[in-house]
């Protein structure tokens, strides 16, 4: 593999040059920039990413650590947060906390020894129940930015990527109330404990409470058997017109235990539920979703995290991705 020097012999010019050119110095003339990348690309130089590290006190490498990737929204974040990270000649080490503050705590302390130079977070269902933070906020008095999204803790200030979650599940409400003739609208949930699924919740009963409609709620974050949680509810209240689900899983079980039930789909029940791209084409018929646009949340924090990592002034942000209502089967359209 090439070398510098052997770059700046061939080409006959200072290696300070060629380390200039190949880091866009606008000192460079862009023939000669253009003359030491075309040699580079040719001889397959690659930069010593050791040195680099040493001569920039930068590792150019995001911690990312993730509530778990079975999840398809936290799995396409990661995409986004990879792809981007690549675009912009980072690279990231996933750690998972599967739910739990002390493995989320763990990674944050292993990784903050030098190895990365900021996170990308969402933390942990432990860890908003507890509503522990010492562990953060110990990482950003350390000198490490730490970007959080989705899942995020108000008090502590560092920059932030969310969906206006009040917002999006407020609208789809109010499209089942207004456009659907709704009057029995069911929110069902699984994240109800977390700060995303509070504010959903919240979205939801202010567009019930504007339309004088009866709030119906059925959590089911610490229930065994969900499927059949639904199931019974729905069987024991037939008079369920509409369904809301504010997670990513329950909207596409009670399109399946609906239809146990004999119930048509949208023509007596119409369901909303939480997704991403593809998300509609996991149930029969194909389910309306809130569509978190995940790719985009990924892209967006590690712009937003670099940003921070190159500008010492840089000012603590909170950047909203908008969410989009897509109309599939499970409602009338």
């Amino acid at each position: 593999m090439a070398t510098l020097k052997e770059l700046a012999k061939l080409l006959n010019i200072s290696v300070s040059t060629v380390s200039k050119a190949l880091n866009d110095s606008h000192e460079i003339s862009e023939i000669t920039k253009r003359r030491v990348n075309e040699l580079a690309e040719k001889v397959n130089y690659k930069p010593n990413r050791i040195a680099q590290q040493l001569k920039t006190n930068k590792t150019k490498t995001i911690g990312v650590i993730l509530p778990k990737v079975t999840n398809p929204f936290f799995a396409e974040v990661l995409h986004g947060i990879e792809t981007t990270a690549t675009n912009s000649d980072y690279d990231i080490i996933v750690c998972l906390s599967n739910e739990s503050f002390e493995k989320e705590q763990r990674s944050l302390e292993l990784l903050s020894n030098g190895s990365v130079d900021g996170f990308i977070m969402a933390v942990a269902r432990d860890t908003q129940v507890k509503e522990q933070s010492e562990h953060i906020k110990a990482a950003i008095a350390s000198k490490i930015p730490v970007l959080m999204f989705d899942r995020v803790i108000n008090e502590i200030i560092c920059n932030k990527v969310i969906v206006d979650d009040f917002k999006s599940v407020y609208e789809a409400t109010e499209f089942l109330i207004k456009k659907e003739r709704r009057k029995n609208i069911l929110l069902v949930s699984n994240v109800e404990e977390l700060s995303v699924g509070k504010l959903r919740i919240k979205g939801y009963q202010k567009a019930i409470e504007e339309a004088k409609l009866q709030s119906q709620i059925l959590k089911l974050a610490n229930v065994d058997d969900v499927d059949e949680s639904v199931y019974n509810y729905l069987k024991d209240n037939t008079g369920i017109d509409a369904i809301i689900s504010i997670d990513h899983i329950t909207g596409i079980i009670a399109i399946n235990m609906a239809k146990k039930l004999g119930r048509s789909i949208p023509d007596d029940l119409s369901i909303i539920g939480f997704g991403y791209e593809h998300t509609h084409l996991l149930a029969s018929p194909k389910i309306s979703i809130i569509h978190q646009k995940a790719f985009e949340i990924g892209e967006v924090a590690v712009k937003l995290l670099i940003e921070q990592l190159n500008d010492e002034e840089h000012q603590q942000k909170t950047l909203i991705v908008p969410s989009e209502l897509k109309l599939w089967e499970s409602t009338k359209n």
